[in-house]
């Protein structure tokens, strides 16, 4: 008989309801350890379903119990608010709200991905952290300077030698220390940055989709890695609508009576990913015409950052269209695909 079970996960135990169609359930508590996950999946059958939010470790429970259940479903805790503002909080009381949920058919999921995936994910978290504290170091040395007077640009600290002048400036002693500690700073963030998108371009060429990607125009191989582990499987989704949803560049929709209003966009998806389409759509707009043309237009119209935006969206759909239809561009610019290869 099929049971629907809940999961109510965390670092060090794991509470769980095993609920029947008519609502009947048991609860039962297990730690997290391969000893109680093995203990756990002998509780299991190939009917069951299991459903579980989406935590730190969530992906590692959903891979040791995925063959020993019909169906692992990773439930998106932003959609799946119940649990969160629940005002009886309680392990038992989450588990069975799980359970309960999950056999109505009312669990909003995200997708599972593969260990691969996962740590190919977790280096572009770590560079995204890293570029971010950059960036807050270069700002830190501005704010310094132009305190002291001096004006200063954004491009100003773009690499050592850059970093190398500001030591030489005439600035007093207590600057100088807290400047000179900076740059040491910023210098191993561009090392490290540097080693790890040299390792993100290796592994992204194995990527199935990268040639595809980068014979698109304002999509190198940095961006390619990124977008690919983000889309996974593109067959995943049954259109570019789809596909612009989960990355979150669909406009809000407002609706009311029979009046509907569009809104900013949702920004639900992988913030991430959604930055570097917009930098490579960036980089389209200069060099492809068809992009260009399509951004001009709306921008009179619109403003500049909402024909970003939508220009952005117009790319993911070619992105789509690219990876569904294995396409790959002998020249983006004039829409001229590559000779099929034997």
């Amino acid at each position: 008989m099929k049971r629907f079970i809940g999961v109510d996960l965390h670092k060090n135990s794991f509470t769980v309801c095993y609920m029947q169609r008519k609502g009947e359930h048991d609860l039962k508590t297990f730690r997290v350890s391969p000893e109680d996950v093995e203990v756990f999946k002998k509780t299991l059958t190939k009917q069951d379903e299991v459903a579980v939010e989406s935590t730190g470790n969530t992906g590692y429970f959903a891979r040791e119990v995925k063959g020993s259940v019909g169906k692992v479903r990773i439930i998106n805790p932003i959609q799946f608010k119940i649990i969160s503002e629940s005002v009886k909080k309680t392990d038992e009381h989450d588990a069975i709200t799980i359970a309960r949920y999950l056999s109505k058919g009312l669990i909003p999921e995200v997708r599972m991905r593969s260990k691969e995936e996962a740590k190919l994910a977790s280096l572009i978290g770590t560079r995204d952290k890293f570029v971010k504290l950059r960036t807050t170091l270069k700002n830190k040395i501005h704010n310094i300077l132009n305190a002291s007077g001096i004006v200063t640009s954004k491009e100003m600290f773009g690499g050592d030698k850059a970093l190398d002048k500001v030591l030489s400036m005439n600035l007093d002693q207590s600057d100088l220390f807290e400047i000179r500690i900076i740059v040491d700073q910023i210098k191993s963030l561009n090392k490290s940055i540097d080693e790890i998108n040299k390792e993100l371009t290796d592994r992204g060429k194995n990527l199935p989709g990268h040639k595809n990607l980068t014979s698109i125009t304002g999509i190198g191989d940095l961006s390619a890695t990124i977008l690919l582990n983000t889309i996974g499987n593109v067959k995943d989704f049954d259109d570019d609508k789809k596909l612009a949803a989960y990355f979150g560049i669909v406009p809000r929709v407002y609706v009311s009576n029979q009046t509907s209003q569009y809104g900013n966009i949702t920004k639900r998806g992988n913030k991430i990913a959604r930055t570097a389409l917009v930098q490579s759509t960036l980089i389209a707009i200069r060099y492809n015409h068809y992009l260009r043309r399509f951004y001009l237009k709306l921008k009179t119209k619109k403003g500049s950052g909402k024909a970003i935006i939508a220009t952005a969206r117009k790319l993911l759909a070619i992105v789509y269209r690219t990876l569904k239809n294995d396409w790959v561009f002998e020249d983006f610019n004039k829409f001229k695909l590559a000779a099929a290869t034997a």
